[in-house]
Parts: structure tokens; sequence; C-alpha cells
């Protein structure tokens, strides 16, 4: 079967899409979102705990830079681990990042739900989720063209709330305190932070950087991907980071510590507190719009990698390696998710986020593993690649990784368990007891990786 007899995934997305669906699926606003949660764990340091997560989210960011201009295709980890370490391992990969991708959208819109019941209680929260169900699905059904533009437009709103935010903290802070108040450590060190707050709370505040390996799920779709891809994925977690870490720090000047009222809904009554009324209002709007963009590219990302796992037939290839001829998307896998998400409507966010973090660092951790095989195969094929850039820094990467891994819920990680041996009873049956490798298609962009350099 070759790769010409079926529709492919249309190239159209330059590095600025490409950042911006990255940015969205980010949700700069999500800072805000689980501020409190973090300064509670840090006893005040969430700028800290972001700065370290931002260093450790670093590592992986250039391993996964790498992996996608060595295997420009839709896949991710899934196709990273397969590639250079097994089919069978990459298989579990792909079943592990699924907890990710394939829940992080009912998620987005669960969350998405709870703001506009709160603010409209006579509309019933299961009304918000299917409207955003609905909209998020049609728009990536239209083709990826159509959901980078209103993607586009729903962020710089989104940016606009968090300048706001940002100006209207540093108004509140001279107006009370002076232009000194500005500039303080006490945001970095809390009121009794350790370096094992610090470090639980990046565990949580990580939670905000995943996103930045969604942009590789866009790579079929990407003009130049060997060069886009792995600068989109750098340019996701500095720009994000960035964002994280200065919003943290003017927000826990504002409200120094760690002690709130309800954690969940710190960054709420902060804002109502710095502008009133009509600034909640307005944030309110701020973060719904997030969680539209944030599901729009969610969505986007999962289907992506439902569609290459289709397509190597891991997944039945009927359903998901299926592109509808003209629009160029993966229909039956965008249906799919938008039906998955339908759950929300029974369910908390305290129970769906406990699988999402588990799936992101067993992927994380993968991947760094990954760019360490590559660098063996690369050896072994008489190339020279740099000792530094394909050793050292992804293993610390998948060192970091693995310890944020330890550092998550008891629950997350019983669910996250539970799953992968579900995974492993599926490969089983799909190898007929490991005796055979996983199926695979052999298209000629896949078929091997580029060299790479000796840099």
């Amino acid at each position: 079967m070759s790769s010409t007899s079926h529709p492919t995934l249309r190239r159209t997305l330059g590095l600025r899409s490409v950042v911006l669906f990255g940015l969205a699926y980010l949700t700069p606003l999500i800072v805000l979102g689980i501020f409190g949660v973090v300064a509670e764990t840090t006893s005040g340091a969430a700028p800290s705990a972001y700065a370290l997560a931002l260093v450790a989210m670093l590592f992986t960011a250039l391993s996964y830079g790498r992996m996608a201009a060595a295997y420009p295709v839709a896949g991710s980890a899934y196709t990273y681990v397969r590639r250079t370490i097994d089919a069978r391992a990459g298989f579990l990969v792909g079943w592990a990042v699924l907890l990710d991708y394939f829940f992080l959208p009912m998620v987005i819109w669960l969350i998405g739900g709870s703001y506009l019941a709160e603010q409209f209680p006579a509309v019933p929260t299961p009304v918000w989720i299917v409207a955003f169900i609905v909209l998020t699905t049609g728009l990536n059904l239209a083709g990826i063209k159509v959901a980078d533009r209103a993607n586009s437009l729903l962020m710089i709103f989104q940016i606009l709330v968090l300048v706001f935010f940002v100006l209207l903290a540093a108004g509140h802070l001279v107006s009370g305190r002076g232009p000194a108040s500005l500039f303080s450590l006490t945001p970095f060190t809390g009121e009794g932070a350790s370096v094992t707050t610090v470090a639980a709370g990046a565990a949580i505040a990580a939670y905000s950087f995943l996103g930045f390996d969604a942009v590789t799920t866009l790579t079929e779709e990407t003009v130049e991907p060997r060069r886009t891809i792995p600068r989109a994925i750098l340019l996701v977690a500095l720009i994000g980071g960035g964002i994280f870490v200065v919003v943290a720090y003017v927000t826990q000047l504002v409200h120094p510590g760690g002690a709130f009222a309800d954690s969940s809904a710190a960054a709420s009554e902060i804002a109502r507190t710095m502008g009133g009324s009509l600034f909640g209002a307005f944030f309110l709007a701020g973060l719904v719009v997030a969680q539209f963009t944030s599901g729009l590219a969610a969505q986007a990302s999962t289907t992506r990698l439902l569609y290459a796992m289709g397509r190597d037939a891991v997944l039945p290839r009927r359903v998901f390696g299926y592109l509808h001829p003209r629009l160029r998307t993966p229909v039956f896998s965008i249906l799919l998710t938008g039906l998955v998400g339908l759950i929300a409507v029974r369910m908390d966010v305290a129970t769906s986020t406990s699988f999402i973090n588990f799936g992101a660092f067993t992927a994380f951790v993968f991947v760094n593993v990954a760019v360490i095989a590559l660098y063996v195969r690369e050896r072994r094929a008489g190339r020279r690649p740099g000792v530094l850039a394909y050793v050292v820094a992804p293993a610390i990467g998948a060192v970091i990784d693995l310890y944020l891994l330890t550092q998550l819920d008891g629950h997350a990680i019983t669910l996250g368990l539970i799953w992968l041996a579900a995974g492993a009873a599926y490969l089983a049956y799909l190898t007929r007891l490991f005796r055979v490798p996983p199926p695979e298609l052999d298209f000629a962009e896949q078929s091997q990786a580029a060299p790479v350099s000796s840099g």
C-alpha cells in the first residue's frame, strides 16, 4: 500500500501558527487557574516552583526538538520511541500518552463549563460542556487552517487578559506600597518554603507546561517541519515558562504566602480585589476563552496522535487511520474525542486530571531515553553526534522527569499503572503474546531518521 493512494495531511502551518497552537495548548491563563494550589504547596514560593519546572522542561523540550528533526511525522513520543528503541515500547508509551492527550480535552471542557455555570447558575453545567464540545469539534472537523485562524484570534484575547492582569497588579502594588514593592525576593523564598516544598510545587506547576510537546503532533501539517517544529517546541516552552514565572511573581506579590480561603479559586478572588466586579467579569471571559482555545488545540493534537497509531494499524486502521478526502482531517478520531468529552458531564476536575500527568511524565522520560538511543544508532552508522546534546542533556531530563513522576498524587500513579496494564494486555493480544512486533505501515517519509549533526 503506498502513501499516495490515500489522502494525506496538508502542510499549511508556519512557525507562528505552530507556536500559537502550542501556547493555546499550554493555556497561559492556567497559571492563574492553579496559582492558589501551587502557592499553598510551596508556602508562598510559586515563582520558584515555575522557574524550577521551566528548567526541568527545557531539557525535555530540547529532546523533543531533536527527535522532531530526526522524525518529522505525526505521532510524537509514540513515533520517537518506536523508531529508536522498540515497537512494543513505542506502543506502551503511546498508550500512556493517551492518558494525557485523550482526557485533557475532557478536563478543559469540564473546567470551562464550570466557570460559566458559576457565573450563570440558571444554566446547568452539562449544557456549557456540550456547547464547548460542539464548537471545538466543528472547527476541528472543518480543517486545521480554520482551527488555526480561530485559535490565533482567541489567543490574542487571552494574552490581553494576562497583560491587563499584570498591569493591574503592578498598579495595585504601587498605589498601596510604592514602586519599591514591585521588586522583592519574597515571592521566590516564600514563608517557610524549602527545597522539598518547591519541588512538590514544581511537580504541580509542570502541568502548566503540558503542550510544548503537543506541537510535534502537527508535524505533517507544518511547512519545513525539520526546521520549524524544533524551533516551535523551544519557543513554546520559553514563552510559556516566562509568562508563568512573571504572572506567578506579581500575583504572589499581591498575595504573599500560601494561605487562601479557597486555593482553587484564589486568582479569581485576587482579580476581584484588585479590579472590582468589572475586571472580575473580564477575567472570567478570559478564562472561558482560554479554555476554548486550549480545548481546540488539545483536540487537534489528540486526533493526530490517534491518526498516527491508526495509520500504523496499532489501533483499528479503518477508523483511526481515516482522513476525509476533501477536508484532510481525521474525522472519526475528532468525533470520538468529542464523544469521550461527554463523560465530563458526570465527572469532577480532581478525578479527571488525575490521569493526565502520569501519561505526560512517562512520555517525557522515554523521549529523553529515545535521544540517547538515537545517539547509539548514529554512532553505529559512523556519525558522531554531540555527547552533551545527545547523552548528557537528555539523561538529566529523564532523571528530572522521573523524579517529578514520583511526586504525583498516589491515586494518579495507581490509575496510571492500571491503564498501562490494560495497554500491555491489548499489546499481548495484538502481538500474539509478544511473538510478533506490532503492525506498521512503511511510509517513505517515516522509513528512516535524518542524520544528526555532530554538533
